[in-house]
C-alpha cells in the first residue's frame, strides 16, 4: 500500500549558503564550509528531509566540466556523511544564464521533481539560500523562504525587498533555529485548528 503522508524538507542552495563562496568551486581543496553549516544541517535533519538545488553556470560556461561538477559532488556528499548527516539528492542545473533552460533557478523544475518523488507539503517545507533567485523560488513553489546575509546575500539584498515572502538570517545556523522555531509554531497552530474542529462538530 503506497504510504500516502506527506513529508516536509529544507532544500538549501550550496555555494555562499553550506560553504563559503569561492567562485567556480569543483576541487575538494577549496571547499570550506561556513561556520555553523554542519550543526545547522544536523539540526534540521531531525524535521526535515535536506535537499541541495544549485546552479552551477560555470558548466555551461566551459569554466569547469560536468564530469569535474560530479566528482567533487560526490566528495561533497561524502564529507557530509560522514558527519551524520544525509543530503536526500544533490540538483544542479549546468547551464549559463543566457540558455533559457527550465531548470535554474528559480524554475520550479527541480523542486517539482521532489515533490513528487518525495510526496513533500510544500507549504510546511522551507528553501534557504542567498540569491534573490532562492526566494523567487519559495514565492512560486509556495514555500517560505530564509534569506542568508552570508556568500553573495548582503549583496543582493536590496534586490528582493518588493518580495515580502521572505525572512531574514545572518547566517545557516540562524536559519535552522529560525525554521525550527517557525515549524514548531506551525504545528500549534494546526494542532490548535485540529482541537477546535474536534470541540465545534461535538458541540453540533
Amino acid at each position: 500500500m503506497k504510504d500516502l503522508k506527506t513529508r516536509i524538507a529544507v532544500f538549501l542552495d550550496r555555494d555562499g549558503t553550506i560553504n563559503e563562496d569561492v567562485g567556480d568551486l569543483y576541487k575538494v581543496e577549496k571547499l570550506k564550509f561556513i561556520s555553523g553549516a554542519v550543526d545547522a544541517l544536523k539540526l534540521l535533519q531531525e524535521q526535515f528531509l535536506l535537499f541541495i538545488i544549485t546552479n552551477q553556470a560555470g558548466i555551461g560556461k566551459g569554466n569547469f566540466t560536468e564530469s569535474e561538477f560530479l566528482k567533487f559532488n560526490k566528495q561533497y556528499i561524502d564529507i557530509l556523511n560522514k558527519e551524520g548527516i544525509k543530503i536526500e539528492e544533490l540538483f544542479y542545473c549546468p547551464h549559463s544564464e543566457n540558455d533559457n533552460c527550465i531548470c535554474r533557478k528559480p524554475n520550479t523544475y527541480f523542486i517539482d521533481i521532489a515533490r513528487k518523488k518525495y510526496n513533500l507539503n510544500l507549504k510546511k517545507s522551507f528553501i534557504v539560500g542567498d540569491h534573490p533567485s532562492d526566494v523567487e523560488l519559495g514565492s512560486k513553489t509556495g514555500m517560505k523562504s530564509i534569506f542568508l546575509l552570508t556568500g553573495h546575500g548582503s549583496k543582493h539584498l536590496h534586490e528582493i525587498k518588493n518580495n515580502r515572502k521572505y525572512l531574514i538570517s545572518e547566517n545557516i545556523y540562524d536559519a535552522a533555529l529560525l525554521i525550527l522555531k517557525l515549524s514548531s509554531k506551525l504545528y500549534r497552530q494546526e494542532l490548535i485548528h485540529s482541537v477546535r474542529l474536534q470541540i465545534r462538530y461535538r458541540l453540533l
